[in-house]
């Protein structure tokens, strides 16, 4: 780029002048320093669902393009004109932005379906696929590419400052002693306002229409920028039509990038998904297949990538997860739920003489999919109708009361209200998010504890005692450092997920399975379960615990959960399976 006109020609009269100028100047800063830690969310959330390791994932990003910023503003000195590098600067920005996601997604989804179109192409027989390590690390680096893209990023963020800061000392037309701290001020606050229209707007958006407001912003800054100092830009009305051509793009991504998201992203799924949405919380998808065995067709919940159960085989689960606990309590009037926001356990506690069942669920955006009634949210009459009918209207039955709350906050108000319950159900995700760490940890079991009466049982979905053995087995003994009398697991095959365990406990008297060995006929019918068959998911391969001394305890604050899944899932592809 060439030189900039002589600092002269950029100098104005008055105090108010200069004002003016640094008010544009600091108010541009502040938008485009909300704009950019936007992107820097946008594109961590994104690796998350890519990759399956939400919080690794984040973190990875964030740093990413912090070190990225930093070999921005490095780079930034090669730009002889700041007037006109500022200018394009803001294009590319708003461009890669609004974007960049669409572009990874794209390319991760030619990457699954470049076998199949060379299948095609080559007509092999339809019984065949091509697979093999090309294919494996092709579809590895589409993987990588939201790094890619976040380093593009950091990179053209970082020259903001810089370029800005210059553009300020030209405009006053000599050296700013404290011009470094105002710039860095004014970015700090707009990042400061831009995580918190993240929090409370963005991330109840779309994915691509955030992207999509948060690039206008871009767009509008970079217009009121150019419009104010046109005189000073090379090529100005060559980047007028780029900032025009742009928001363009603003609207069609705005009407069509949530649609052309949803397509792509059918193609990480072996099924036809029928349902893709953020919620404040997690992104559901719910697909869809049909199956020769099956009368009615079969649908699968996804969270953030990760199968949570199928409707084929989700029978299998909740009856382990629920009938074990129920079984061993002495009475069954009283019953919590904490997690099960798809009503499943609540159905089958319900085929129980209960009195009561509370349930607490985070996401009140789940539960009003499930069937919940009366919430505040955008209704899918069509897709709630399939899952009520598997859940069997569950979350209205007149005997439940569902709290959207979090679970971890709402049990402490039960205590303090002196609640106790019969049976206590704990259905949750696998803690591979530190926010769900703290609800597998013994400082919450110990308050779990004391809601559970004395003669009840409480039973825990543990994750896989085969892929994740270390975690399993920490879940067992955390739940007996917080005062459990009996601790015991057991497990069962999944035919969705594999090998699957559960962990139940009592507070006194008999363990769990000694009270099932005592019992003559089973109290509710099951299609599924017998007494000797129960009492076989007990059992374990020789030498399955003899590490279990090693194996800590999950306190609250350690993550030491957290870091046995982790480690445990890290090399299994898990992600979009189906």
């Amino acid at each position: 780029m060439s030189e900039t006109a002589p600092q002269t020609s950029t100098k104005v009269a008055g105090n108010w002048s200069l004002l003016g100028h640094d008010t544009l100047l600091i108010g541009v800063m502040a938008i485009l320093a909300g704009c950019g830690l936007i992107y820097e969310y946008l594109l961590s959330h994104y690796a998350g669902r890519v990759l399956g390791s939400v919080e690794s994932a984040i973190y990875a990003m964030i740093g990413t393009m912090i070190v990225a910023m930093g070999i921005g503003a490095f780079l930034a000195r090669w730009f002889k004109d700041p007037f006109t590098a500022f200018a394009w600067l803001e294009s590319l920005i708003a461009l890669l932005g609004m974007s960049s996601i669409l572009i990874i997604a794209s390319v991760i989804a030619l990457t699954y379906t470049l076998p199949h179109t060379l299948s095609s192409i080559y007509s092999l027989p339809t019984d065949s696929l091509l697979d093999g390590m090309p294919f494996e690390q092709l579809q590895d680096f589409a993987r990588f590419l939201p790094y890619v893209f976040g380093l593009i990023l950091g990179i053209f963020i970082g020259m903001e400052i810089p370029l800005i800061a210059r553009i300020r000392q030209q405009v006053y037309g000599r050296f700013l002693e404290n011009n470094a701290g105002t710039i860095y001020g004014a970015d700090y606050i707009g990042a400061g306002v831009g995580a918190a229209i993240w929090v409370t707007i963005m991330l109840a958006l779309p994915i691509m229409q955030a992207a999509a407001w948060t690039a206008l912003f871009n767009i509008i800054a970079g217009l009121i920028f150019l419009w104010r100092y046109q005189a000073h830009v090379k090529l100005s009305k060559l980047l007028f039509v780029c900032h025009f051509l742009l928001l363009g793009i603003f609207f069609i991504i705005l009407n069509n990038g949530s649609i052309w998201m949803k397509d792509l992203s059918n193609v990480l799924y072996k099924d036809k998904v029928i349902y893709s949405e953020a919620t404040k919380y997690q992104h559901v998808v719910i697909t869809e297949r049909l199956s020769r065995t099956q009368p009615t067709p079969i649908n699968d919940l996804f969270l953030n990538g990760r199968l949570q159960f199928s409707s084929v085989d989700e029978q299998i689960y909740h009856t382990m997860l629920v009938y074990p606990a129920m079984l061993a309590s002495n009475r069954r009037e009283n019953v919590l739920i904490i997690g099960g926001g798809d009503g499943l356990a609540l159905r089958d506690v319900l085929e129980w003489p209960v009195k009561s069942a509370t349930l607490i669920d985070l996401d009140g955006q789940l539960l009003s999919l499930f069937g919940l009634a009366d919430q505040p949210f955008p209704q899918k009459p069509e897709i709630t109708a399939k899952l009520t009918t598997l859940n069997k209207g569950a979350l209205n039955d007149p005997r439940a009361t569902v709290i959207v709350a979090d679970a971890f906050l709402e049990v402490e108000k039960m205590l303090d209200q002196g609640r106790q319950f019969d049976t206590i159900i704990i259905d949750l995700p696998d803690p591979n998010h530190p926010d769900l760490n703290k609800l597998y940890s013994d400082y919450f079991y110990n308050h779990v504890r004391q809601l559970l009466a004395p003669d009840g049982a409480l039973a825990i979905q543990s994750t896989s005692p085969y892929h994740a053995q270390k975690a399993f087995i920490s879940i067992a003994k955390t739940v007996k450092h917080a005062g459990f009398t009996h601790v015991e697991q057991y497990q069962q095959n999944i035919p969705s997920f594999g090998q699957w365990g559960w962990t139940i406990a009592t507070r006194a008297g008999q363990p769990a399975s000694e009270r099932i060995r005592t019992v003559t006929t089973l109290p509710v019918a099951s299609n599924w379960i017998n007494k000797n068959y129960l009492l076989s998911t007990f059992a374990f391969p020789n030498h399955f615990f003899d590490d279990a001394k090693d194996i800590e305890v999950n306190q609250l604050g350690t993550g030491k959960l957290y870091d046995y899944y982790r480690q445990a899932w890290q090399t299994e592809d898990e992600l979009y399976k189906n």
